[in-house]
């Protein structure tokens, strides 16, 4: 089943061009890394998609719901009430967290499905127990984030991401804040996610890990896809220069 559709993406800051006419689709089960050096447009292209930034031209498409279409030059969103079942189908882990410093743990994880979703308190809580201790951090439950590392944070906005059972979840560079001992823990977890067949983006700078993970993996490159394929084809048997160069930069 496609879960994510995204024909001719363009997004344009004043006169600069940030993503110049994307096109990809994610299917279920499907873990795609994206990958290419910074200011490629990696992060954007995922804000585009979460509905953080606005398109400025194209299509996105979530299980066959449109989110936003391109007509007459326009971009057109959908109506509120198909939004917001386009984003109960995704969650976003951020780069640097987003936890409420004032919520305990448990609170940070259980906040949305409680207030804004409406669900029952006593069955959330049990559902945010479960994954915390899927984290290893159900004993941080009643914690602070300011008395966290940064990688019981990683997991802490990750088990936010989990509860509301999204159909895909979206990391933009999970791993880039955290030193390489605590950038391991997270790796592990977002492993054990694919080993469950999650359906994932994940935006990365960590080449081996990307290989190891992904089913299939893109290159931008200057707002355009460059190259995309199989991890084997990508980093085996690539016959883009432009992309060769840019691994050279990780394996010399």
């Amino acid at each position: 089943m496609e879960i994510l559709r995204i024909e001719n993406l363009k997004k344009t800051f004043g006169e600069a061009t940030v993503l110049s006419d994307i096109s990809l689709s994610v299917n279920s089960g499907e873990v795609v890394s994206v990958i290419g050096s910074s200011g490629s447009g990696k992060s954007t292209l995922l804000r585009c998609a979460t509905m953080l930034e606005k398109v400025s031209g194209g299509s996105i498409l979530y299980a066959g719901d449109v989110m936003c279409r391109e007509e007459n030059g326009k971009e057109i969103y959908s109506d509120k009430k198909t939004l917001a079942k386009i984003r109960s189908r995704f969650g976003l882990v951020f780069q640097n967290f987003n936890l409420f410093p004032h919520m305990t743990v448990l609170q940070n994880v259980t906040e949305a499905p409680i207030k804004v979703m409406k669900r029952n308190r006593a069955e959330v809580e049990a559902e945010a127990m479960e994954l915390l201790e899927k984290m290893g951090l159900e004993y941080k439950m009643s914690e602070y984030p300011c008395r966290l590392s940064g990688g019981q944070q990683q997991r802490v906005s990750i088990a936010r991401a989990l509860i509301s059972k999204p159909d895909i979840l979206f990391f933009d560079e999970p791993t880039s804040a955290l030193d390489p001992e605590l950038t391991a823990g997270v790796l592990k977890i977002i492993k054990e996610l694919a080993a469950d067949n999650m359906t994932m983006v994940v935006v990365t700078h960590e080449m081996n890990f990307a290989r190891d993970i992904s089913n299939r993996i893109i290159f931008l490159d200057n707002g355009k896809i460059e190259a995309q394929g199989t991890p084997d084809d990508l980093f085996s048997n690539t016959s883009n220069g432009r992309l060769r160069e840019f691994l050279s930069s990780f394996y010399g």
